[in-house]
């Protein structure tokens, strides 16, 4: 049986960074409150940052520092690379819609090493949701941005929100990402959060009917790594071996998000940009006054709202029997769901975790 966290790591498994708030995309889904604004990060934020991720990353062959929204690719590539420069030894990933990859961007992530993922629902009659500011379509744009990573040998991850699951869906999907050539396919069901309020209850049997779909799609051809099949069959591993214990980290990853104004925010990237007036608005503190490494040696006690959510992971900890594989609602989403951290189950935890679970376990007891 496992026994509980040990609170939150003082070491980071990576960083996210926001060069940007803005995006050139108003996709239905977005949970960004700033993304028709474009407030960029000065590279005195990325110094302060590097100053504690370099110490780390020369104790860890990959330590990632993951850039995102807005559209990092908005920033441009000359302030992208003078972001960068600060750190050494890390890798740069880069999460992008891809509509603005050309030829000189492949170049850019030749020569700095960065690996790409690509947000893409699949075929264009499933992309409805990512339209550009004036209403238009960007598949298209998508498409060729690909395109030209294709061009270049340059492998990339796919990112895909499955905005409502039905009978037929996970093997279209599937069999679109093998054509598209992507190494990596990371599915995320479509959240409540954020500026979208849409609702996210699409039930447990279409849900646990789309991954148990999926998981037969992939074993039939299992040519590119599923994020989500993958993690559950090393729970499932886990668990048969005696091992449910070494599944989940002692302590939890506090997942720095550092805006771009420098404002740190844990545990949840989607909290950044929100304000509330019992919680305030989420920070941390902020690295032009305190080192990153300090602020997260403090993390407990470094926001009001901080140890709420950790009486809520230990009532799901108490309360759940897919806490072994879950570790807990995320904290955005228990928020923006329930309005606070303590609670336990969330739509997003049943559709992304436990209909997970069981629709690869309905697979494998069909087989």
């Amino acid at each position: 049986m496992w026994t509980g966290m040990q609170g939150i790591a003082p070491v980071p498994g990576y960083v996210v960074m926001q060069p940007t708030t803005l995006c050139n995309l108003d996709c239905a889904y977005c949970y960004l409150p700033h993304r028709a604004l474009d407030r960029r990060m000065p590279v005195e934020v990325a110094r302060a940052v590097a100053d504690s991720v370099n110490p780390w990353a020369a104790t860890d062959t990959r330590f990632s520092v993951v850039w995102h929204g807005g559209e990092p690719l908005a920033a441009g590539r000359a302030a992208l690379a003078g972001l960068m420069a600060p750190f050494a030894r890390v890798e740069h990933h880069v999460q992008t819609n891809a509509t603005l990859v050309d030829d000189a961007w492949c170049e850019f992530f030749g020569t700095h090493g960065v690996r790409v993922s690509v947000s893409v629902d699949g075929p264009a009659e499933l992309n409805a949701a990512r339209i550009t500011r004036g209403g238009a379509p960007a598949y298209d744009r998508i498409m060729r941005g690909i395109g030209a990573l294709r061009r270049h040998g340059i492998g990339f991850s796919a990112l895909c929100v499955v905005a409502r699951p039905y009978p037929g869906l996970a093997a279209r999907l599937y069999a679109y990402f093998l054509d598209l050539g992507c190494d990596v396919l990371g599915i995320n069901i479509e959240e409540q959060e954020g500026v979208n309020t849409r609702s996210n209850d699409f039930g447990v049997d279409a849900v646990r009917g789309f991954w148990a779909e999926l998981v037969e799609a992939w074993r039939a051809d299992p040519r590119i790594h599923v994020r989500e099949i993958e993690w559950t069959l090393r729970y499932a591993g886990a668990v048969l071996d005696g091992a449910a214990d070494e599944v989940l980290p002692r302590a939890l990853d506090p997942i720095p998000t550092v805006a771009s104004d420098g404002r740190v925010f844990l545990l949840s990237p989607e909290l950044a940009g929100f304000t509330d007036p019992r919680y305030g608005d989420f920070s941390s503190g902020n690295v032009l006054a305190t080192p990153l490494r300090e602020i997260l040696a403090g993390a407990h006690g470094s926001a009001a709202w901080v140890p709420e959510y950790l009486a809520g992971v230990e009532a799901c900890r108490s309360t759940c029997p897919y806490f072994g594989f879950c570790g807990g609602a995320h904290a955005a989403n228990r928020y923006f769901e329930h309005g606070r951290f303590d609670g336990t189950q969330t739509n997003h935890c049943r559709n992304s975790k436990i209909q997970l679970l069981e629709g690869v376990l309905d697979h494998a007891r069909a087989h």
